[in-house]
């Protein structure tokens, strides 16, 4: 499974790295609805928490569909203003500008994205004219409570309204908190993409786009480039009715997010997380499959357990768990292909032992669980 982008033809000079304050503060929002998403900004979040004005708090709450579970394109609109260069503003107040000039439709079929996840990407009309798009939208709505059917209706009414409103959320959360946090983090997004730029201006997109993160890659004729996510998706950067070209976004907050905009009529965005040494690089989706897959196994669930503690020879295995020692050595051999389990030689003995580290990346239950 992935997200694709065809690149076939591109000037990488339509290939921009860009830092976007509207972008930050969508994922800050998130991370401040969402804090166990990103364990790391526990204290930022407490923080920024308290600072929040009781009615503030309350309009967070009312909109957060846009930030909670999907995070709406209506905080890339530099990517859906057609004609656009792809550019973000120099600040907030810039990118804001850049939502005003998105069109009602683009807007409105953005902001109500929780209402038709599954039909992204596939160009569904949009729910302001369209009479059953309209009805799919406020009946998605209703089973996510009063709140999201209001707001609904007022933006299916009359968008003008509800965009000033949401214009000001963002203006007063710049003010509350995200200000300090954008100017702490901006530095750093800055040089990120500075030095992305120059990889891609003398090494090329495929350099630049390995640079990104392990989970891009570019294929061998330089056409595509595919983002290995539990998802799947196709988006064109060469489109000319959109106006060809790719931008990427760093953000400081995101990660572990690795976020692609792929929605037709939309420029492509690829929105990554600034590699920092204590984080981990993630996994492939078929590397986890295939971690999960291992796992999933009763009597391998067994063996972990064992070699969780200590090292363990295969004929210690069999004994231990009542089995033969080819049998231990095909199980042992899966998780190995999975990377749980090391080997290490002492003597004529070869010994086992499960990886803690990695295990540890697939989620503390279950090494809870085989510990306990």
């Amino acid at each position: 499974m992935s997200v694709t982008i065809d690149i076939a033809g591109l000037d990488p000079r339509h290939v921009v790295f860009e830092t976007s304050p509207l972008v930050e503060l969508g994922v800050a929002l998130h991370a401040l609805s969402e804090p166990g998403h990103h364990p790391g900004l526990h204290g930022w979040a407490t923080a920024a928490t308290t600072s929040l004005e009781p009615d503030l708090a309350d309009r967070l709450h009312e909109a957060d569909f846009l930030w909670r579970n999907t995070f709406s394109d209506i905080f890339m609109p530099f990517a859906g203003v057609l004609g656009g260069s792809g550019r973000t503003g120099a600040d907030l107040a810039e990118d804001l500008d850049i939502l005003d000039r998105l069109d009602d439709e683009r807007f409105v079929s953005a902001a109500l994205e929780f209402t038709c996840a599954s039909l992204y990407g596939t160009g569904a009309a949009s729910p302001l004219h369209d009479p059953g798009m309209r009805a799919r939208a406020l009946d998605m709505a209703a089973a996510r409570g009063p709140q999201q059917v209001e707001f609904t209706q007022r933006l299916l009414a009359d968008p003008a309204p509800v965009r000033r409103w949401i214009r000001r959320l963002f203006e007063d959360c710049d003010q509350a908190f995200f200000a300090d946090t954008w100017q702490r983090v901006r530095v750093p997004l800055a040089a990120d993409a500075r030095h992305k730029t120059d990889l891609l201006r003398h090494k090329g997109i495929a350099e630049a786009v390995r640079a990104v993160s392990p989970a891009l890659s570019v294929d061998e004729d330089g056409t595509r480039i595919s983002v290995d996510k539990l998802t799947e998706g196709s988006t064109d950067a060469t489109d000319p009715a959109v106006g060809a070209g790719l931008t990427l976004i760093p953000t400081s907050l995101g990660w572990p997010h690795l976020m692609v905009l792929h929605a037709p009529g939309w420029r492509p965005v690829i929105h990554y997380p600034v590699h920092r040494p204590e984080l981990p690089s993630p996994a492939s989706v078929e590397l986890l499959q295939l971690r999960m897959e291992a796992l999933a196994h009763p009597l391998r669930m067994r063996l972990c357990r064992n070699i969780a503690r200590s090292p363990y020879t295969t004929g210690e295995l069999a004994d231990t768990n009542g089995i033969t020692a080819p049998e231990v050595s095909r199980h042992l051999t899966v998780l190995k292909k999975a990377g749980l389990v090391t080997t290490r030689r002492r003597g004529r003995y070869v010994l086992h032992q499960l990886d803690l580290t990695v295990v540890a990346r697939l989620g503390s239950d279950f090494l809870e669980g085989i510990l306990r």
